[in-house]
């Protein structure tokens, strides 16, 4: 006899980005230097990192310094430099027994070197992670990653000048990373700051008045929750995310 039960089907996987914004402004008001905003932004990255999973994100990528950041006052940007510095250092081992991939995308060549080696000793220890892959955008503006792959591919003799959207895509991405399905942004702000602009071109965005540092699990279920629930639309028939 043909058994009629039949297990509900696991949502899609989906690759969330997340513009982490507000620290600076959430500490201001409390009256504290613009630095611990961005250490209680630290503690807001471990709640999403601890509830992506479950929500069925695979691929998750952050915001954490854009190119367009060097333009602060240089103290602000030693100390968050320091702070990735420190995050990796401290975080790895954690990243490890979490089953987390961690991969940095941006320019490396501008990076101070010793938070450049701490980036290559985190990515190598977590290369085998397969439950979460943490991509982090530092020193990162999306302009300037299609310009640099546009060069990269007029200067590869073994890609023909009529190339692809495909072998662009394999360019500007630059690893294994799906297209993103959902770009959530915090404190209110309504626009993606030149990040991830060609991965995002059927995102579905999703816009919170909370700061980064007060974002909880609640909120990331909340955003995945609006996301699964919406038509998406790829320029044909609209089509539920599941």
């Amino acid at each position: 006899m043909q058994s009629t039960f039949t297990d509900k089907q696991p949502p899609a996987p989906i690759h969330a980005a997340i513009i982490m914004d507000g620290n600076g402004r959430w500490a201001e008001r409390q009256g504290r230097p613009r630095a611990e905003g961005h250490r209680a932004g630290i503690d807001a990255l471990r709640r999403t990192l601890s509830a992506a999973p479950e929500l069925g994100i695979q691929t998750l990528s952050v915001f954490a310094f854009s190119s367009a950041n060097w333009q602060r006052p240089e103290t602000e940007v030693t100390s968050l430099l320091a702070l990735l510095e420190e995050y990796l250092d401290r975080e790895t081992e954690n990243l490890v027994q979490d089953g987390i991939r961690l991969s940095i995308i941006g320019r490396r060549d501008r990076l101070p070197s010793r938070l450049v080696s701490e980036i290559e000793r985190s990515e190598a220890a977590t290369a085998f992670g397969d439950v979460l892959h943490l991509r982090v955008a530092i020193d990162y503006s999306a302009r300037d990653a299609i310009a640099q792959a546009i060069r990269a591919l007029i200067a590869n003799p073994d890609v023909s000048p009529d190339f692809t959207k495909e072998d662009f895509a394999r360019a500007v991405m630059g690893d294994d990373a799906p297209e993103v399905d959902l770009l959530i942004r915090t404190s209110g702000e309504q626009r993606l700051s030149d990040f991830l602009l060609w991965e995002s071109a059927y995102a579905e965005l999703y816009f919170t008045e909370r700061a980064w540092p007060d974002f909880t699990e609640a909120d990331l279920a909340e955003a995945v929750s609006v996301f699964r629930s919406r038509q998406r639309n790829f320029g044909g028939l609209p089509a539920r995310a599941a």
